[in-house]
Formats: C-alpha cells, structure tokens, sequence
C-alpha cells in the first residue's frame, strides 16, 4: 500500500511585512508516510499559511524517503533530512530540530499521527506569540490544549480525552501543582530557546517535561496560555506502552526539580490525570477554532 503525496505550491511562502514571526513544525519520521497526509492535508489548508514542516527522519525504507522526496519537490514548505545516529531516539529528532530551525522561529512538535483540526488554528496560535497592545516583549511560550484520537470499531475515528495545562499564571507555580504542558501544543519562542535549546539525557519519555521543569528556573519566563485546541493527536505511542520506565523519568524530573517535596507534583500530576479520564471531561472548552 502506498500513499500519495498531496499536491501544494511549488515555492514556498515568506511572511509579509508585519506578519507574525515564523513557525517551524518538527516531525519525526519512521515509516511513516501512511500517517502523514491528513497531518500534511491540514496544514496545507491552514488560512496562516507562513509555516515551514521539518521531518527528521530516521534509518526509514526506500518508499518512506521517496515519499518524502516528492512531498518536498511539491511544497517547498516541507523539508526533510535524516536523523544524525548521534541523536537517537525521538526526543534525539527534536533536538536535532532545535538545531536546524532558524533562531527567530517559533517550534511547535508534532508526530505523524498528529494533525491541525481546524483551518484557523495556527492563524490563532500565532496571533498570541505578537507584543501586547502596550508593546513590550512577546511571550516565551504559548500553550494550548490537545485532543487524543484513536479509531473505533467501525474504524472510523474517534476523539478522545483533552490534555491541557491548568496555569496559575505563575508557569512553576503551575508545574508544582501537577500540571504540564502538551508539547505538541505548545509553541516554544526565541525567548525559551535562547535560556534552553535543548531536550535532557537520559530521558526517552519524558523530556518535554524535563524540559519545562528546566526551563522554568528563569525567573523571567512569561507562558501565555490559549484556550484553542491546537492539535488532535494519535494514541498509539511508545509512552502508552512503557509505563515503568514512563513513572522512573517522570519521578527523576520532579526530584530534580523541587528535591524531597518531588512527591507533591508527582501524585497531583496523577490525580489530574485520573480527573481528565471521567465521563464529560473538557466539554465545555473552546473548540478547535471557528472557521471550519
């Protein structure tokens, strides 16, 4: 089975002058090209239309990187290049991404299975990463929510629980509390990337985490929260399936983080996650834009 590239612009696009700053999407690839166009599709109808797609690729087969290849050639707005060996695993990929993308990008990561639910969100999402009406700085990050999907038993697909971050305006304050940022959802800034520019060893799970916890040791850190579901994204992942080693990273963060009181956030980042999984969890929320 093989899945043909969708059709685009052959050049790419350049903001026009007073645009939004860029936005460069990493993808991490693996044999993965029969995921990859609904997350192409709903990109290419987006009413923002200034983004770039980064796929770092891994050791993927022949029909994977000529699928790539042709995507590319189409839509000068993808790129790909192959994993460095130096870099394994999947946070390797975004840290090679980090690398790559121009310095004044906004980064957003996403997977293959992951997609943009409406036409309008990166046009919402970006317009939150400008300077206030007063001036002064943009923010460092811009978090939004998630959905998970997964399909059904007629094979149809079927959304599922909301990830979102609770903020107290305070983002450690927040972070302690048990809450944590989808990265998929986040948009990391200039400003976060010049304090950290890169995910943690020995992390393979949870190094977005890692990553936040880090990050919000600089005191002047501003997060704006966003009440827009920015991305569905797909279930299957290795983390679902790695509990063990998920729980041992996620209790290394906190103990690096806050010391002796790790186990505060660890049990309240549980408990939020129990909370999400009842019946009629995140109904009332902002659906994902308003132009269909």
């Amino acid at each position: 089975m093989s899945a043909t590239p969708p059709p685009g612009p052959a050049t790419g696009t350049t903001p026009p002058d007073g645009a939004a700053t860029g936005l460069t999407l990493i993808v991490p690839t693996l044999d993965s090209h029969l995921l990859l166009p609904r997350l192409v599709n709903s990109l290419q109808r987006q009413s923002w239309p200034h983004w770039k797609v980064l796929f770092i690729d891994g050791p993927s087969g022949a029909e994977h990187r000529a699928w790539l290849e042709a995507l590319c050639h189409r839509d000068h707005r993808f790129r790909w290049q192959p994993q460095d060996p130096a870099l394994p695993g999947i946070f390797g990929a975004m840290n090679q991404g980090f690398r790559e993308a121009p310095p004044e990008d906004w980064l957003l990561f996403w997977g293959s299975d992951d997609w943009a639910p409406s036409r309008t969100v990166l046009e919402e999402a970006m317009e939150a990463t400008q300077r206030g009406p007063r001036g002064g700085q943009p923010p460092d990050l811009v978090v939004c929510s998630g959905r998970y999907a997964g399909k059904g038993p007629d094979g149809a697909t079927r959304l599922g629980r909301r990830t979102a971050f609770s903020s107290c305006r305070a983002f450690r304050l927040s972070l302690f509390l048990g809450s944590t940022p989808p990265h998929q959802a986040t948009l990391i800034g200039p400003g976060a990337r010049r304090r950290l520019d890169h995910y943690a060893e020995p992390f393979r799970l949870s190094a977005d985490l890692d990553y936040f916890l880090r990050l919000s040791t600089s005191r002047d850190l501003t997060a704006k929260s966003l009440d827009l579901e920015l991305v569905h994204m797909g279930e299957a992942g290795a983390s679902g399936q790695q509990t063990g080693r998920r729980l041992e990273e996620v209790t290394l963060a906190y103990r690096r983080a806050f010391g002796w009181l790790w186990g505060l956030p660890f049990g309240l980042r549980y408990v939020r996650r129990l909370w999400s999984r009842r019946p009629g969890a995140g109904r009332r929320r902002k659906p994902a834009g308003q132009a269909r």
